[in-house]
């Protein structure tokens, strides 16, 4: 990348913003309705805080490390050899995170659409389009995702037309009664934020003044904004135990949109979805490949990235059925979220100890 090409704030905050996006927002309510039970779509708001307060521990990092790259500043204090082996475990995570996210949409999407059509020539298609972004580089894939996002946000706004079918009473004025409490689904469903933690790898694409951790910070709120949105309107337009026995209550609702020209316009609007799936597997590759890439600096980084998104290609032929791709997920999420939270404690640790150890070196003699 040349040195002039720094991202921009709304590049960032908008590239954040659709690796967190994905299908998780179709799903989403009825995990509400089962965990949390009436008023589940209020619990949306605890997530985007708990969120929040993790970028803003990654902000603490950015600040204290001066902007330096995490790289910069784990290897100034850790031995490479010792580093490597980290590399490698995160950069495999991120790699199979990608895989299965890319999966779930490519099933669901044939489940819709084309149920003949082997879903891995689908998952080809995208993974190829993926493929060829990583070789422009991380500065063209913002721009990118900046007109995509323009292509996709304006479906949150269909939801106004289903105003008509929402009924306040449905809510009750119960508070989260009739659940059903589980761990799992919690880190499930805190994985549809998943994704703002990838900013941690973006301190040496931004300039030290760029608003990197703010546009973090917006973009999750959109996003929080969005799913509390589509979750108030599932819960007022289904009954708790409606909602509970849907599989996709939204793409239920979208489907009573009728145009005179389209028969199933519910899978055109699903179809609109693979702009933010396509950024999350794209960006979480890319994270792998700068992992990798402190591996094997004499490989150009883009030829890592592409060669690790036909690697994820691969393990995406593990898991056959959409229930399976949902267990890995399940379990993956559980430990992305513990990379989110653990790696940006580990490198406060190590910034800590670095200006610790800078004091006591210019400590003056006894």
């Amino acid at each position: 990348m040349a040195a002039h090409e720094k991202l921009a704030p709304i590049h960032s905050a908008i590239l954040i913003y659709m690796i967190q996006s994905g299908v998780m927002v179709f799903v989403l309510p009825q995990r509400l309705a089962q965990t949390f039970g009436t008023n589940g779509w209020i619990a949306v708001a605890g997530f985007g805080l708990i969120v929040t307060l993790n970028i803003a521990l990654i902000g603490l990092v950015y600040k204290l490390g001066g902007g330096r790259t995490i790289f910069e500043i784990l290897e100034q204090s850790i031995p490479k050899p010792i580093l490597f082996p980290f590399y490698a475990a995160i950069a495999v995570i991120w790699m199979m995170l990608g895989s299965m996210a890319g999966k779930e949409y490519i099933l669901i999407f044939q489940m819709f659409s084309f149920p003949t059509t082997h879903s891995m020539l689908f998952y080809f298609a995208l993974v190829t389009l993926v493929a060829w972004l990583l070789t422009k580089g991380i500065y063209n894939i913002a721009k990118a995702a900046t007109l995509f996002f323009g292509m996709f946000i304006w479906m949150i706004f269909l939801l106004f037309f289903f105003w008509g079918e929402f009924e306040w009473g449905r809510l009750t004025p119960f508070l989260f009664k009739g659940g059903e409490f589980s761990l799992s689904e919690q880190f499930d469903m805190y994985s549809s934020f998943l994704g703002f933690e990838l900013c941690l790898l973006l301190f040496g694409y931004v300039d030290r003044q760029t608003k990197l951790i703010g546009g973090a910070i917006w973009a999750n709120g959109i996003l929080t904004w969005n799913y509390l949105y589509a979750a108030l309107m599932a819960f007022g337009i289904y009954s708790l135990q409606q909602l509970k026995s849907k599989m996709f209550p939204i793409i239920d609702i979208l489907a009573y949109v009728r145009l005179p020209f389209i028969e199933r316009v519910d899978n055109l609007f699903f179809g609109f979805f693979i702009f933010p799936v396509l950024f999350s597997v794209l960006m979480f590759v890319w994270a792998a490949g700068e992992m990798v890439g402190r591996i094997v600096p004499r490989m150009k980084k883009q030829a890592v990235s592409v060669v690790l998104t036909y690697v994820s290609y691969g393990l995406a032929f593990i898991p056959e059925g959409i229930e399976e791709v949902g267990d890995w997920l399940e379990v993956l999420s559980v430990v992305e979220t513990g990379i989110a939270l653990c790696l940006p404690l580990v490198l406060l640790v190590v910034l800590l100890a670095q200006r610790s150890g800078e004091g006591a070196a210019h400590d003056p003699p006894k």
